[in-house]
């Protein structure tokens, strides 16, 4: 993922209502969001290349999301890939907590991330260039820097899910989709400098990505109730300008997670 806005414990209803972008090179093999056949208790999509993924939760009400840390000058050419971080997460044993007492000490061998974990009782965001942040209700937002880093498209899908929490039902659903889709830059003057360049820095600018070879590729909406419904909506692009692909996914946590 390359941008996640998300509302924790804020709207009546909702426990989690979370918008996110994956953006990535087109040619990277993946697949779309389906529960996996050799672990069915996790929903998500699936880096095909090595095998990890950026988004998904399981039927327990476990969920993760994993960001890049934008950093050229620290690339590790032979780093494991960081989506597995995710993908352990899910199928694994392990609460939110424990689990990043666990990675804690590996976070060296990955180029650098962000991990947004969660579980039953509680929301974590743990960047390997900042700390473990256990997240109080609020509003928040996660680009390829720390949470809320003031770059202006987290601050532009911040704004604009505040406003999307005044809706309802598949109102709120068709405002967030309008909040993922935004492909506004910002002035130049504005743009962050995170040593690629001021063309790239432009390119990756807006909420929704698009270029020749690298873009948004899919767009994600994930609603958890406070009654433990989850609605889970994913639209795939691929680089075309229209989504080709939507996936739905409606059921109710079990408990025990």
């Amino acid at each position: 993922m390359c941008l996640i806005a998300f509302a924790y414990n804020v709207h009546p209803s909702y426990r989690l209502v979370l918008a996110a972008n994956r953006d990535e090179f087109y040619e990277r093999p993946s697949s779309s969001a389906d529960f996996w056949k050799d672990y069915p208790q996790v929903l998500a999509g699936r880096d095909l290349k090595n095998g990890g993924t950026w988004l998904g939760l399981t039927r327990d009400g476990k969920f993760a999301a994993v960001t890049n840390y934008r950093d050229p000058s620290s690339l590790k050419s032979d780093a494991p890939s960081r989506g597995k971080l995710v993908g352990r997460y899910l199928t694994g044993k392990k609460n939110a907590d424990n689990y990043l007492k666990k990675i804690s000490s590996q976070i060296d061998q990955y180029n650098g991330f962000n991990l947004l974990l969660g579980d039953d009782d509680d929301l974590f965001v743990f960047s390997s260039r900042g700390q473990k942040q256990k997240l109080k209700p609020g509003i928040y937002g996660l680009s390829n820097h720390l949470l809320d880093t003031p770059w202006p498209k987290v601050k532009r899908a911040k704004k604009m899910l505040k406003a999307a929490l005044e809706k309802k039902g598949d109102a709120l659903e068709e405002e967030i989709f309008y909040l993922l889709a935004d492909r506004r830059f910002p002035p130049d003057a504005q743009l962050p400098a995170t040593g690629i360049g001021p063309e790239w820095e432009k390119l990756l600018s807006p909420i929704f990505i698009k270029s020749p070879i690298y873009g948004t590729r899919s767009s994600t909406i994930l609603l958890i109730g406070k009654n433990r419904r989850v609605r889970f909506v994913e639209k795939v692009f691929d680089g075309q300008p229209e989504p080709w692909m939507e996936s739905r996914f409606s059921f109710k946590l079990e408990k025990g997670g």
